[in-house]
Parts: structure tokens; C-alpha cells; sequence
């Protein structure tokens, strides 16, 4: 059996999603957030999440790590910088925690799993609901994102051993 933690990076809600199986056949699953409040300095809210990812990576030992790649919008490009420093304590975590880890482009997940790079948010969550046969949506939406990235871990793993 294949333990695989989907990450959809975030400094206020960072989406964590594990699914356990083989190939296609999901046998457990489980996903959540690790959240930081704007009242925390920047350095305080990554320690936050690094120490909360690690010792998650600790316990359930996964075989992969699927981080969601870091994008910016022209628009806000603080937003990448910020995501790029969240991704850094990641990966850091990843690396103490002897997890392997992989980027995912955000278009790539969403044609993978809905056919279309271009997917909604909502269609997106769909898709991972399907994959999993849960009935109720799946919040936050950080949350199914993680779990998405996740599940392409699994279909992909034997591929990227």
C-alpha cells in the first residue's frame, strides 16, 4: 500500500490531504488544513506550518509528498512571494522528514483529474469527491485541492519511483 500527502500551499490555510491505496484503488483518506492568523508575524506563521507539517510527515510516514506548484498573478505578485516562502518550509519539512516531494502545476491537476485545465474550483472538488465516492462536499476548498494532488500522487507513483 502507497501513503501519499497532497499539499495545497497556503499562510493562512495550507491544504493537507492524504489518501492511502494502490494504483487507482483508494483504500482511506483524509485531509484538513493547517491554519495561521494575520495577528502572527510572517516568521511565527511559517513556523507554524512547517512544525505542524513535520510532525505530520512523522507520523504518517507518507512515501510521497504532491505540492502544488507556485503560480502569481500579475496582478499580485506578492501573493507568489508569499506563496514561494510557504513552499520553501514545506519542502524543508519534507526534506527533515526523509518524504520525497513533488510539484504539480495547478492546470495539470485539474486536467488530470476533470479533463480540463481550466476547471473551476468547484468542478475541481467534483472530481475529487468522485475519485473518493464521498458524498459530502469536501471544505475548505484548500482542503480538496490537497486531496487532489494527493490522488494524482498515487495514480503517478509507480511512474515517478
Amino acid at each position: 500500500m502507497i501513503k501519499i500527502i497532497g499539499i495545497d500551499p497556503g499562510l493562512s490555510a495550507t491544504g493537507i490531504g492524504i489518501v492511502s491505496g494502490l494504483g487507482s484503488k483508494i483504500d482511506s483518506y483524509s485531509f484538513g488544513c493547517i491554519h495561521t492568523t494575520k495577528s502572527t508575524p510572517l516568521p511565527g506563521r511559517l513556523d507554524k506550518i512547517f512544525s505542524k507539517l513535520y510532525q505530520l510527515l512523522k507520523s504518517e510516514n507518507p512515501d510521497l509528498m504532491v505540492i502544488e506548484d507556485v503560480f502569481s498573478l500579475h496582478r499580485y505578485p506578492k501573493s507568489g512571494i508569499i506563496l514561494g516562502q510557504v513552499t520553501g518550509v514545506l519542502q524543508l519539512a519534507g526534506f527533515h522528514a526523509a518524504v520525497p516531494a513533488l510539484e504539480v502545476p495547478v492546470r495539470e491537476a485539474k486536467q488530470i483529474l476533470t479533463g480540463n485545465g481550466n476547471a473551476s474550483k468547484a468542478q475541481f472538488e467534483k472530481a475529487v469527491r468522485h475519485c473518493l465516492n464521498h458524498k459530502v462536499r469536501i471544505k475548505p476548498v484548500h482542503a480538496s485541492d490537497a486531496t487532489g494532488l494527493a490522488l494524482i500522487g498515487l495514480y503517478r507513483y509507480q511512474d515517478i519511483r
